[in-house]
């Protein structure tokens, strides 16, 4: 039995720019405040001028380093920046040009770029100054030309997209512009990729997520729908806020790069018709600044910042602005929920979605107080089953893993059509790995089948640690799993367990020897915060196959002044 939203909407056959520029779907008119510089509003792009720009980008892209001019969404270009009122307007530009956006987080190493860069076939990276030594070291190390590593700035009003090697040249200083691509035809808005989220998967590094015009447009629209039947409904008075006087706002403190930033941030803005003020990184009390400036209306963020609200004094009326908040990436458990809604003083509600389901999948209607550590409903146009091990469905109220079908459903991994296979049913649904459960209407997540750690929303995949911690000339044999977080509610941090060599130097290898090559060449969040165990061996099964379970089981058990020896 498959579970239908409580509606579905009509989805137009239209690419995406099409969508957000030209077309009666967009509630943003010309004139519309878009993209505001949180630290200064003086600096801000309306929709008018966006147009321009990636008009222009879109001509620099193809003519300059031949974007889309051989077949359309076929080149990848790789955006490696920081958060930046000009960063919407690359990702559209860069579709624009008939390319596909890759976005690559600026927290990455080198090592994790290039392997980005290298798995994407990437040729060209879109840099902010920040992360522009990085972003330099993997162009060598991956064979890309310097003058293909561009540096975009929109600070102090600045509007440039420079060469690293003649930085006096501005490419968006040229007048020449380009009409973007519209294609019409199913075949290529359905199934070609014109962007690429990379999302760890349970059996190695980061994969490709392959999402097109399709996908996004729909996951677009599905949004906005609901934000219209909220507003329209008159239950919304029970917030106290009034829907009649509502203008879309948002602060923009999650990093772009990944799915909910990307949507959240670069679409949902354009689909209301308001503003998104950006700021560069999260820092709690810049945050609570802009957001008592600004006076947003909604707020989408993750457990791990509420729990930050929640525990700071300095927090008071702050978010009375909010007519909606939003919690998503990860669970959040009822009471730390709870006590969000109480400091904030509006309706938090949890989503539920995956990279490849190209953002929210469940969403709790805003006039809707539900703080059960329910994700909410089914939104429109997907179709959602719950089954066991052998694909059968299961009664309403029994746990089962969740598989889902919708236009919002990507096509599967960039060039990895054995991911690709994995992940999807004979018949088509996506199995996401989330073991969950439906319950009086509402949809509740209670684990996950997958493998994958999600720190602060943030996802780790062990088999990628592993594999890393594996070249270490000491260590023998890895495993890695991720325990409770003591300081944050339902979050996870990496523990690695560790087998060591036989020789003496090997013998010798200390748990912050450990911790400090992971640090060497891996992101912050997947810092091993959890601790080095050292032990005899790694509890596998006949076909070499870790058993986790086992090692959390140990882990659960475990007296925090005990070390593993022997499982």
């Amino acid at each position: 039995m498959a579970y239908l939203p409580w509606r579905d909407i009509e989805l137009p056959e239209i690419d995406l720019v099409s969508l957000a520029f030209d077309s009666p779907y967009s509630w943003a008119n010309d004139a519309t405040i878009l993209h505001v510089d949180a630290a200064d509003e003086t600096n801000y792009i309306n929709k008018s001028q966006a147009r321009t720009i990636i008009k222009r980008l879109a001509y620099v892209l193809r003519h300059r380093f031949n974007v889309g001019s051989g077949a359309l969404y076929q080149d990848v270009v790789t955006c490696f920046a920081s958060n930046q009122i000009l960063l919407p307007t690359v990702f559209f530009g860069i579709i624009a040009a008939g390319g596909v956006y890759s976005a690559a987080s600026s927290s990455l190493t080198p090592f994790e770029l290039s392997r980005q860069l290298k798995t994407s076939k990437s040729n060209l990276i879109i840099a902010s100054k920040d992360s522009l030594e990085v972003a330099l070291k993997s162009a060598k190390e991956c064979g890309i030309p310097l003058d293909s590593v561009l540096v975009l700035d929109s600070a102090r009003h600045q509007r440039s997209l420079r060469d690293t090697v003649q930085p006096e040249r501005n490419y968006l200083q040229a007048t020449n512009e380009l009409n973007w691509a519209r294609p019409t035809d199913l075949d290529t808005l359905e199934k070609k990729p014109i962007c690429l989220m990379f999302s760890s998967g349970t059996t190695g590094p980061p994969k490709g997520v392959m999402l097109s015009h399709k996908n996004i447009v729909a996951q677009s629209l599905t949004w906005q729908a609901t934000l219209r039947d909220s507003l329209n409904t008159a239950k919304v008075a029970k917030t106290g806020k009034d829907p009649k006087n509502f203008k879309y706002g948002i602060v923009a403190h999650l990093p772009a790069a990944h799915v909910a930033g990307s949507q959240g941030y670069f679409m949902n803005g354009m689909m209301a018709g308001g503003a998104t003020f950006w700021m560069t990184k999260f820092v709690l009390a810049d945050f609570l600044h802009y957001t008592k400036k600004y006076r947003p209306t909604h707020m989408l963020s993750v457990p791990s910042i509420y729990l930050q609200i929640i525990n700071s004094p300095d927090v008071t009326d702050h978010f009375h602005s909010l007519v909606h908040a939003q919690v998503g990436a990860a669970p959040m458990g009822p009471g730390l929920q709870k006590l969000g809604q109480e400091k904030i003083g509006c309706y938090l509600n949890q989503s539920y979605g995956l990279t490849e389901t190209s953002a929210s999948l469940t969403m709790t209607p805003w006039y809707h107080n539900d703080t059960t550590g329910g994700v909410g409903a089914l939104l429109p146009n997907s179709r959602l089953r719950i089954v066991n091990d052998n694909l059968e469905d299961v009664v309403e109220g029994q746990e089962g893993e969740f598989l889902i079908k919708g236009p919002i459903v990507t096509q599967g991994y960039y060039n990895n059509p054995e991911a690709t296979a994995a992940t999807f049913t004979l018949d088509g649904w996506l199995r996401t790995g989330d073991i969950g459960l439906r319950r009086d209407g509402l949809f509740y997540i209670v684990d996950r089948k997958k493998e994958l750690i999600k720190y602060k929303g943030l996802q780790i995949a062990p088999a990628e640690l592993e594999a890393y911690l594996l070249s270490h000339e000491s260590i023998l044999d890895a495993a890695v799993i991720g325990v409770e977080d003591p300081k944050v509610e339902r979050n996870e941090v990496p523990r690695a367990y560790i087998v060591r060599k036989g020789d003496k130097k090997s013998r010798l290898i200390t748990e912050q020897e450990v911790k400090d090559y992971v640090k060497k060449n891996l992101a912050a969040h997947k810092q091993l915060r959890g601790g080095v165990v050292f032990v005899d061996n790694i509890p596998k099964s006949s076909s070499g196959k870790i058993l986790r379970r086992e090692l959390r089981d140990h882990a659960k058990n475990e007296k925090p002044q005990v070390r593993l020896s022997k499982l």
